[in-house]
């Protein structure tokens, strides 16, 4: 037992180490996992990934529950076992020091007092064998009786005390037991929950990325319109009538026009320019008056837009609303801080849009877009070439958009 309350201390060191590195998981995982609802939230917005992201961002969550439950369980551990076996230890030192000073007294009181019987039994054998040996027989047997009487008790009293030694150290090592059988019972209790919560969740997860190459109906619909090349064919230029010269478009938004999420895939260093290029030299000479008309229905057949994003106007009269896939022509053919300016076909209302919104029925894609493509279906893209299992995948084989 010498060495059993030293071993606590470094016991209480060890847990305490333990209770670091384990703090220090847990912060790292939540630093992951918030990391990881942060790119579910990105692919979230994203018509393709929209399912995705919000996978991701369940993922994140329940094994943030799941952090929180391991959190809990090492509080449990450094209030029930750690800080007992600090407390406990400290009373345990001063226990056993007191102890052992009161066992020894009395050990020597006892040695001392068998001592002496030996002591007063010589004496009185040197004494019987003189002349007068019957005189001492009786003291001679008086003090053997005591003799006999005290080792008794000294051999009692240390069989008492190794006993009361032995139990006190299994009642220190049955302390140990115990409280680490309760720590086991609440770390398996852990990862049942822990299980349980993430099996509850995973096939539901898993059926979301069986199909990498699955994509909604509106984004196939996008896709195949983009496809469909249509062109712009101006008519003959009558002069304007009085009406359309009077007519002028509202003043564009003082802000910069939102960007839609697609804008990076299919925005062109100029979008605009491929629209007036294919007006005519006589249209690029008309009154900047008649350019702004909002009635040149009659004038040039006015470049056509299809929208890829739905646009809400909320309270502003002079933004333009739409759906996704709508038609719009353009009133106005230059860009003015990313709006634009036109009338929807549907229902002939106008207003600005925001540019990035909608492409030109007839915009083929650029080199920069062919390279990008050829890219993907060559090997530039490392998802690629991911094999997906039949339950279980980690896809990001799409274009980033």
């Amino acid at each position: 037992m010498d060495q059993f309350n030293p071993g606590l201390r470094n016991l209480v060191n060890l847990g305490k180490n333990y209770e670091k590195s384990a703090a220090a998981m847990i912060l790292a995982g939540k630093l992951y996992f918030d990391a990881m609802s942060k790119i579910g939230e990105n692919a979230a917005v994203s018509p393709v990934s929209r399912e995705l992201g919000v996978v991701l961002m369940d993922i994140s969550e329940v094994h943030r529950k799941v952090q929180f439950e391991l959190e809990e369980n090492f509080k449990r551990f450094h209030r029930e076992i750690i800080s007992e076996l600090e407390k406990k230890t400290e009373m345990d030192v001063k226990y056993m020091t007191a102890t052992f000073k009161r066992y020894q007294m009395e050990h020597k009181m006892k040695q001392d007092s068998l001592e002496r019987s030996q002591s007063d039994l010589k004496k009185l054998r040197r004494k019987s064998q003189g002349k007068n040996a019957n005189k001492y027989e009786n003291k001679e047997s008086e003090c053997l009786e005591t003799l006999t009487s005290r080792q008794m008790d000294m051999q009692l009293f240390i069989a008492d005390g190794c006993k009361e030694a032995l139990l006190e150290e299994k009642r220190r090592f049955c302390f140990l037991v115990d409280k680490h059988c309760m720590f086991s019972y609440q770390f398996a209790s852990f990862h049942e929950k822990a299980r349980d919560m993430l099996a509850a969740k995973l096939n539901s997860w898993q059926d979301q990325c069986n199909d990498a190459s699955e994509m909604p109906d509106s984004i196939t619909s996008m896709i195949e319109g983009l496809r469909t090349p249509i062109s712009i064919t101006p008519l003959p230029s009558p002069s304007p009538s009085r009406h359309s010269m009077n007519m002028s478009a509202p003043p564009a938004p003082p802000l910069q026009a939102q960007t839609s999420p697609l804008a990076n895939m299919f925005t062109q260093e100029n979008n605009t320019t491929s629209v007036t290029n294919h007006r005519n030299s006589e249209e690029n000479n008309l009154a900047r008056s008649v350019s702004v008309a909002t009635g040149l229905n009659n004038i040039v057949k006015r470049p056509r837009m299809r929208t890829i994003f739905p646009h809400t106007a909320g309270n502003n009269s002079t933004l333009l609303s739409f759906d996704e896939g709508d038609i719009i022509a353009l009133l106005i053919p230059d860009e003015r801080d990313g709006w634009m300016y036109g009338e929807l076909e549907k229902n002939s209302k106008r207003g600005w849009f925001p540019s990035s919104y909608c492409r030109v029925l007839s915009e083929p894609l650029t080199c920069t877009h062919h390279l990008f493509l050829l890219r993907l279906y060559r090997g530039g893209n490392p998802f690629a070439t991911v094999r997906l299992r039949p339950t279980v995948t980690n896809d990001r084989s799409a274009p980033a958009v």
